[in-house]
């Protein structure tokens, strides 16, 4: 499918329906609470789960269902992680190591960790805008000011103290 991606009926009514066209009723899955963190997360993955997870719930974007979801985000941030410290270390030997290597050949390429890092902050990004993890998300949310203390209360709590 092209073109962009259908606007959730929850979104549309925050918003106000601006397009005020009529509002298809979409499947709803069950409240299950927050969802324990999947068995294949490192620490890393899982750190960034408990991180988030109760924050996402208290807005309403995250059920059971959405549990590989935000572990495929959780994954990528623990990528990125490990990648950017493995640089760090190579930095603190000598900066032009981290960045370049020489092959066999006596060709210099990009230092692998590099293509590694800016993939898994690639993805980390696109999973974080599905589920509002960005300032830009957020902002289409568009709530009233009273709806905002509510609705986000729970995630300014995870914030201050992630």
């Amino acid at each position: 499918m092209k073109g962009r991606k259908p606007k959730p009926a929850g979104m549309k009514l925050i918003e106000g329906n601006p397009g005020k066209k009529h509002i298809r009723r979409e499947p709803e899955p069950p409240e299950s609470g927050v969802p324990s963190p999947p068995p294949q997360l490192d620490a890393y993955g899982v750190e960034e789960w408990h991180r988030v997870a109760d924050g996402l719930h208290a807005m309403g974007v995250l059920t059971g269902i959405d549990q590989q979801t935000l572990a495929a985000y959780c994954g990528a941030y623990s990528r990125w992680r490990h990648a950017e410290e493995e640089l760090n270390k190579l930095k603190e030997k000598s900066e032009l190591n981290a960045m370049i290597l020489q092959t066999v050949s006596g060709n210099y390429i990009q230092q692998p960790l590099i293509g590694i890092a800016n993939k898994a902050a690639h993805d980390m990004m696109r999973y974080a805008a599905e589920f509002g993890l960005t300032p830009s998300a957020r902002a289409r949310l568009a709530l009233e000011p009273s709806q905002k203390a509510d609705k986000f209360s729970g995630l300014i709590g995870v914030i201050k103290n992630g």
